[in-house]
């Protein structure tokens, strides 16, 4: 005899009141500016840990500067097809243009000649996008990295920076740099901790989704 199917939650409204009502009560918003409050509950909900809200670190002025940039319609740029699939495009206000550079033909070739990763390579591509754009960079450490570079050497200024590129080589350093330069106004998470789910579910935050 079969052991009878678990019983657990169906209802997706109700999931969801629940899921932020858990991270309110576990989070610390004490030292987090109101206007962060949204997308420090989406960072907690998108990692499962109300503890990576610890992490969070943003320049004076990110989240106005965000705001303003997608209501006059400023493109995001992201760094992987997962932060791009993950932003939803119904609650973008200004029918923003979401694009990665990253699947284009010439970006494994562009890499090779550079002896870079893909993921740097196709960062040289958003040049021509850059000027007041939202960058959101949840996968590769060297995308933040080599955004870093071409921002120094003159390349156009995006209105904010997602800098949450996740992993063990890299992810904590070029988040170091970026807090360290400031060559914009930045969104990001301190360490390790980061992932593609997280800079969608900050530029999500941005759009003002309900939590």
């Amino acid at each position: 005899m079969s052991d009878p199917a678990p019983d657990y939650l169906r209802d997706p409204q109700a999931i969801y009141a629940e899921s932020f009502a858990a991270i309110r009560a576990e989070a610390d918003l004490s030292g987090i500016p109101e206007e962060l409050h949204r997308v420090a509950l989406r960072i907690a909900h998108a990692i499962g840990d109300a503890g990576a809200i610890a992490d969070l670190t943003w320049s004076d002025g990110a989240v106005e500067a965000g705001r303003e940039a997608l209501e006059r319609g400023a493109p995001v740029l992201a760094d992987s097809r997962m932060v791009a699939d993950g932003i939803i495009r119904a609650r973008l206000p200004g029918a923003n243009r979401v694009v990665c550079t990253l699947p284009l033909g010439q970006v494994a070739g562009h890499a090779a000649r550079g002896g870079t990763t893909r993921s740097a390579a196709a960062v040289d591509l958003w040049v021509p996008f850059l000027d007041g754009a939202v960058v959101a960079i949840g996968n590769a450490p060297t995308a933040l990295f080599r955004l870093l570079e071409g921002l120094a050497s003159g390349w156009p200024k995006p209105a904010l920076i997602v800098g949450m590129p996740v992993g063990f080589v890299g992810a904590a350093e070029s988040k170091a740099a970026l807090i360290d330069r400031t060559p914009a106004p930045y969104i990001c998470l301190h360490g390790r901790r980061g992932g593609s789910a997280v800079a969608a579910a900050t530029v999500n935050a941005l759009c003002g989704d309900a939590v």
